[in-house]
């Protein structure tokens, strides 16, 4: 069983958090990685910023490009997760996409991962007709490839990935790509329910996710929550982390309930 297979208790709702790497400045990643281990979040997605993040929003793309700009690559991301799996014991994921990988070495960034304390991978441009070579890596180094599905999603594509994910399925919870928004789809408890027909991982639902009502919805259908987009604006508006950690408490609260 995995770090990440771990989480998934009965009866409880994972709580899963992104942050940017190196957005506003490492320091502050790793400030705010700790602050969310102690506030009640099971799993960190470290974002490694890419050039051209199709699945993301402007709110994350904003940080991407600001972290690349400061000379942010994949051996940085690394060395932030090494520390960070030092200090808190909330497995880490990196999200990313397939470029970095690919130019990096698909082995070698695998075994670099696993040795800097990661327990998964988040690849959003990468459909699993296309992922074999990843999966075989991923699997020598006991690493979990999750893979995302989208409302769009068809049966024949539900049933690969339900056949192919480890450690959960990431569902965006929306066509489009990611930010905070007011309301979630109508259609979202039954694109949960089709997708459970299929799969026995834990399914995550992604993407809007903006406030401890949302929160509370997802929670009543799935087996955990991601949010993102908004965590980073929190950053950008409070330094001292104040209000990240007591949306995040918030956010914990409206799953415990």
């Amino acid at each position: 069983m995995s770090h990440i297979t771990q989480v998934f208790r009965p009866n409880y709702k994972a709580l899963i958090a992104y942050l940017t790497v190196g957005y506003p400045d490492i320091a502050t990643t790793e400030k705010a990685a700790i602050t969310l281990a102690g506030s009640g979040v099971d799993i960190i997605e470290l974002g490694i910023p890419f050039s051209d993040p199709l699945a993301d929003g402007a709110t994350i793309q904003k940080a991407s490009h600001q972290a690349l700009e400061q000379g942010i690559t994949p051996e940085v991301c690394l060395e932030v997760a090494r520390k960070l799996h030092q200090k808190i014991t909330t497995p880490l994921v990196f999200m990313t996409y397939y470029n970095p990988v690919l130019n990096f070495g698909l082995e070698a960034f695998c075994r670099s991962c696993v040795e800097a304390g990661a327990s998964g991978l988040i690849i959003p441009d990468l459909p699993p007709e296309e992922g074999e070579e990843l999966e075989v890596a991923t699997q020598k180094h006991h690493l979990d490839l999750i893979y995302l599905l989208a409302p769009t999603s068809t049966e024949e594509r539900i049933a690969t990935v339900a056949k192919r994910s480890r450690g959960f399925i990431y569902l965006v919870s929306l066509t489009g790509v990611t930010g905070a928004r007011q309301n979630l789809p109508a259609e979202l408890e039954d694109f949960v329910r089709r997708v459970r027909q299929k799969a026995s991982q834990p399914l995550c639902v992604g993407f809007g996710v903006s406030s401890p009502e949302q929160a509370r919805r997802i929670a009543r259908i799935a087996d955990g929550v991601i949010v993102g987009s908004h965590l980073i604006r929190l950053i950008e508006e409070d330094a001292t982390l104040s209000s990240l950690r007591n949306f995040t408490l918030s956010l914990r609260e409206a799953l415990d309930g």
